[in-house]
């Protein structure tokens, strides 16, 4: 393990500009969208007054605290973490409780990013691509494993959809709109390899949707209900155990055999300026095991946060007037990858496409071939009857969604019309879930309605 170069020493080097940059070129090589994203809300720290601490042991606590804590633009919405915990435990209004998780979430996500890329400089850009294909969706796991624990399966799959349409439709759509408002008056191209290869993912991810659906169309009426829905069970069981399959098989394309793809590239023009800038953030300022301390006490202030968010999240609904999957399909998603979803615009603006596509595009993937699959497995695992039975509304959005996007993408070139039509398209879907108040059938034999409930887990449990 090499030693860390210590932001303090880079100040006193003489020689520290010109070897920054050198590390900064050769670091750059295996970037993901992600971190280039990530790195766009991160504020360079200010170490002057910390240097001159004179314990060491002190000082690199100081400097901890400094990059972790305060070297991100989101840094006063860690305030909300403590508030959140506080409104808990001295049982204030719930749906209280559950806002301030959700914005608590925000940061904690943009900071479980940042730790990944810091243990990336000490285990090569290989293994730091598989760290944050890991934990690149830490939220929306975790709220899912959770949920599930507590039997509330609806709010898994309309958690995780609301995160697969937000990637393509909100995300993208936001993207290339303000993108072509900023570059209005210059050709915005981007390479369709990375988007063709997340297309088809996302397309074999949404066969194994329809067909759990369609079998429940095609069954005869001599085929009884619990027959169709154990047939549904055990096909979405085994079509999620070939989805992650495919997506080891995509880890390997991404990170081994067809890398360039997937690099955060840079013009060349620009790599003078991009060195000027990075230079501190492309130099590890936190050692490997106090980024590893970190990495697990984020994680678990996200697991307890998202516990807050699974247990208010019937009550929050009660209060505002909105129904459950309202909340779970679009305040979720919007909220949980704040963060994320802010660096991708931001590249946008600087015309940079393929690292907003990789963003948007590799998030969904992600979701769609990793958490979604696993979801199913880890219920398989609790006794939990979780299919892929989305419902026929949920599936189409997804389905045309997909198209939509595709279609989109198809040419290369982008301009704001096309981010107009996707954001537009997502407000009709979330205006869909906002008025939509017919009880759906769940093909466990559980009736799920789209409009506010009083308790969702007594629902699961009849």
């Amino acid at each position: 393990m090499g030693s860390i170069v210590e932001p303090w020493a880079i100040v006193e080097n003489g020689n520290a500009n010109a070897t920054a940059k050198g590390l900064s070129r050769e670091l750059r090589h295996g970037r993901t969208a992600h971190n280039m994203s990530s790195s766009s809300l991160r504020k360079k720290s200010d170490l002057r007054l910390i240097q001159k601490v004179p314990c060491k042991t002190l000082k690199n606590i100081l400097s901890n605290l400094q990059e972790v804590i305060l070297g991100t633009k989101l840094t006063l919405l860690f305030l909300a973490i403590p508030l959140a915990i506080l409104a808990n435990s001295y049982h204030y209004g719930r749906p209280l409780i559950f806002g301030l998780s959700l914005i608590g979430l925000t940061p904690l996500a943009e900071r479980v990013s940042f730790l990944t890329e810091q243990l990336a400089f000490y285990t090569g850009p290989t293994v730091g691509g598989l760290l944050n294909a890991t934990c690149g969706n830490a939220t929306e796991l975790i709220i899912a494993i959770l949920a599930l624990a507590n039997n509330k399966v609806a709010v898994v799959k309309y958690s995780l959809l609301g995160s697969i349409l937000s990637n393509l439709l909100l995300v993208l759509g936001t993207s290339l709109f303000f993108g072509g408002i900023a570059n209005i008056r210059r050709q915005q191209r981007f390479d369709r390899k990375q988007a063709d290869v997340n297309f088809f993912l996302l397309l074999m991810g949404l066969l194994c949707h329809l067909l759990p659906l369609l079998l429940k169309y095609a069954a005869t009426g001599e085929a009884s209900t619990s027959m169709i829905n154990k047939m549904s069970l055990s096909l979405s069981r085994t079509s999620s155990i070939v989805m992650l399959i495919a997506y080891i098989a995509y880890l390997i394309f991404q990170l081994w055999t067809h890398r360039q793809f997937f690099e955060a590239q840079e013009d060349d023009d620009d790599d003078d300026a991009y060195d000027d800038e990075v230079t501190v953030e492309e130099t590890p300022v936190i050692g490997f095991w106090s980024g590893f301390a970190w990495l697990v006490g984020m994680t678990i202030l996200i697991a307890l946060l998202s516990e807050y968010v699974v247990a208010t999240i019937e009550d929050a609904s009660d209060s505002w007037g909105l129904s459950v999957s309202f909340i779970s399909i679009i305040l979720l998603p919007i909220v949980g990858n704040a963060a994320e979803h802010a660096g991708a615009i931001i590249f946008a603006f600087k015309n940079k496409l393929d690292i907003s596509l990789g963003v948007a595009l590799g998030s969904a993937t992600q979701i769609s071939l990793f958490v979604v699959p696993l979801s199913v497995i880890v219920a398989w695992i609790l006794g939990i009857k979780m299919d892929l039975n989305f419902n026929i509304l949920e599936t189409s959005s997804l389905a045309l969604a997909i198209i939509i996007t595709a279609f989109t993408l198809q040419d290369g070139t982008s301009h704001y019309m096309k981010g107009l039509v996707l954001l537009l398209c997502y407000v009709i879907i979330a205006a869909c879930f906002f008025v939509d108040q017919i009880p759906q059938h769940q093909p466990n034999g559980i009736d799920v309605g789209l409009q506010p409930v009083n308790n969702l887990g007594e629902v699961f449990s009849t």
